[in-house]
């Protein structure tokens, strides 16, 4: 049977283009200056739990080619552009992640990325907060540390368990017959598969100050009890998770030991070797400044306007369409 129609209803995409246009709107009044960088890079995402799509790219017939990447996100290059002093900026386009398919992934999806200079993630959350409310008709979001949320749906304090109590933990609610002792592993089982399903009954909620140990591109800093703490936050919205942003780290040496972490951890998995970004270190080097940033998830986002189920429901054609 021919595929040729769309997945997505005409109504759906007309909603689609009324939300792209809203956006765009929204930070042209906020002079937030929109911008592309490429989609193709010599350079690969270096977090171990996403994998980057390989294209080839050869000059000419019959020459060898070049293994490029596409992008699993613009953060990097639009890491470079604030360091050249692009100002606030952000970019609505086109992201790639292999193997990401199902109801609410696929494989080539629409990210909105910005950075504000002089921003931190408080401030961010709160612009967050203007954008979403009029889209999703929200009369407020809440903000609960990633502690805090742990105490509320499980009982207990993750800072005050080891991996194998975590384990216990987690095995309580989960059949796990592995072990491991990274107490990472067992912190995201329980976050991914025992409290974000209990959040679908939460309209929105901003889980903050996620574990050092998760920071990703964000700075550490200090909680109210002064423990070290991730300047990170993400969004769930009805159970979805939408966003993730960070107060940025923009200490080079510090970004690329974290590089350098995450090519080791894929190496212990398995996973392939891909090169690294150092041009991303070189822009922290050469000054980027003091900033936060989020990426949101465009797709996810006008699912949860219409209420629906499947990510094909808003986007012209799924995957098994392309």
């Amino acid at each position: 049977m021919s595929l040729w129609q769309p997945s997505a209803s005409v109504a759906n995409l007309q909603k689609r283009a009324e939300t792209l246009r809203f956006i765009r709107d929204f930070f042209y009044t906020r002079s937030v200056m929109e911008v592309e960088t490429p989609l193709m890079s010599a350079a690969a995402v270096s977090d171990p739990f996403i994998d980057s799509i390989e294209v080839g790219y050869s000059a000419a017939p019959n020459v060898d080619g070049e293994d490029f990447y596409l992008q699993t996100s613009p953060e990097y290059a639009m890491k470079r552009l604030l360091a050249a002093g692009s100002g606030p900026i952000y970019q609505l386009g086109k992201a790639f992640r292999n193997g990401e398919q199902g109801k609410k992934h696929n494989p080539e999806f629409t990210m909105l990325e910005w950075y504000r200079p002089g921003f931190d993630d408080q401030a961010l959350m709160d612009e967050i907060e203007a954008l979403l409310s009029p889209l999703l008709g929200l009369s407020g979001i809440e903000r609960v540390t990633y502690a805090d949320l742990f105490q509320r749906y499980l009982g207990f304090h993750p800072d005050h368990l080891s991996a194998g109590q975590l384990a216990i933990e987690a095995r309580k609610h989960i059949d796990v017959q592995w072990e491991d002792d990274d107490r990472d592993t067992w912190l995201n089982l329980l976050m991914s598969h025992v409290i974000e399903p209990k959040l679908i009954t939460v309209p929105a909620l901003f889980v903050m100050e996620y574990p050092e140990s998760q920071a990703a591109l964000a700075r550490v800093r200090l909680d109210a009890q002064q423990k070290p703490v991730a300047a990170r936050f993400e969004l769930f919205v009805r159970g979805v998770e939408l966003a993730n942003g960070y107060h940025e780290l923009t200490d080079a040496e510090e970004q690329k030991c974290r590089l350098e972490a995450d090519q080791q951890k894929r190496k212990a998995l398995g996973l392939p070797q891909r090169p690294l970004d150092y041009r991303l270190v070189d822009a922290l080097a050469a000054g980027m400044p003091d900033c936060a940033g989020v990426a949101l998830g465009v797709d996810r986002l006008i699912m949860l306007m219409l209420d629906v189920e499947s990510i094909a429901e808003v986007i012209s054609f799924d995957f098994p369409r392309a």
